[in-house]
């Protein structure tokens, strides 16, 4: 890989139900778990993921996770801790009962809340989702592509037949990365040519990378994964791409 990324460090993972001032108070990360019965902003975020070092003047990418509601309970400090102790702020939206069948409303309202309680870069939120997450985050991502700087699916089928590619011009602008292992379902991997034409044909950029193993969440594809978002906001995809140009 090109491209100079921040040092990787290993440290124990803390796990606690925190207030919101809080947030980023510790050096060592931490993950909020926040009640539906919370009233107010906070009910808008279900879990919260901290940096090791938190740094309030700077202004931290923003990884916005929706986990598979077919899958088990997600955990998003164990996620994270496979992703990066220090590089990302990461939330997983509180879904109501309207929410059941569209991740989207959830999506914007945890974008706003975390936003007010944080420092967030606003050209570096990045949609990641695991299994029908996934599915999601490409459909959430491709109507508002402009919105996000990337998306990643972890195991989750790109939706076709929905019309996704209407705005063209945006999409082609917008990073995507699917990973998927050689064991996942068939409804998952037999798509996966016809995703590689659709991208071809629109001129978008879709990186797919397959794996072994019988996790989406594995510790191999979630450094992957790091990788591929250092690389997208440290801008080495568009050095190379201008190189390739000139």
């Amino acid at each position: 890989m090109r491209g100079r990324l921040p040092a990787r460090r290993t440290a124990r993972r803390s796990s606690m139900a925190a207030t919101p001032a809080s947030l980023g108070s510790g050096a060592a990360p931490s993950t909020e778990r926040i009640g539906a019965s919370t009233v107010g902003s906070d009910a808008d975020l279900e879990q919260v993921f901290m940096p090791m070092g938190y740094e309030p003047g700077y202004a931290y990418p923003l990884l916005v996770w929706l986990a598979d509601p077919a899958g088990k309970p997600f955990d998003l400090g164990k996620a994270m801790s496979r992703v990066s102790l220090r590089n990302f702020i990461a939330v997983q939206p509180a879904r109501t009962a309207e929410d059941r069948l569209d991740h989207e409303p959830g999506v914007w309202r945890a974008i706003d809340t975390i936003r007010q309680r944080v420092s967030i870069h606003p050209q570096r939120v990045f949609l990641v989702g695991h299994g029908r997450g996934g599915s999601e985050a490409f459909r959430i991502a491709c109507r508002h592509a402009g919105e996000f700087a990337g998306v990643v699916s972890l195991g989750g089928a790109f939706p076709h037949g929905e019309a996704l590619f209407s705005r063209l011009d945006a999409i082609r602008r917008l990073p995507m990365l699917l990973c998927c292992r050689r064991e996942s379902p068939s409804d998952v991997v037999r798509p996966t040519d016809a995703t590689l034409r659709l991208f071809h044909a629109a001129g978008a950029l879709l990186a797919m990378r397959i794996y072994p193993g019988r996790s989406d969440l594995a510790k191999l594809i979630l450094s992957d994964v790091n990788r591929w978002l250092m690389e997208e906001i440290c801008g080495s995809r568009q050095v190379q791409q201008a190189a390739v140009n000139s």
